[in-house]
């Protein structure tokens, strides 16, 4: 099992994302660290994802490039 900070290691997790970009993101919760399975962009402050432009409420704790 990858450890958390393993996980976070793969991820960019200080400064600010770059602004509309598709990027990978790296959430946490009381269970653990997992990547949401879909592009998230950052802009005005918040994620969002890249299909549904809807705001992502879950806890994002680092973020790299989306490749598919």
């Amino acid at each position: 099992m990858v450890t958390r900070s393993e996980r976070l290691a793969e991820f960019t997790t200080e400064g600010s994302p770059p602004a509309g970009d598709p990027m990978e993101v790296l959430c946490e919760d009381t269970s653990g660290t997992y990547p949401l399975p879909f592009a998230c962009y950052w802009e005005a402050g918040a994620w969002h994802n890249a299909s549904t432009d809807g705001q992502i409420e879950a806890r994002v704790v680092g973020w790299r490039v989306w490749s598919e």
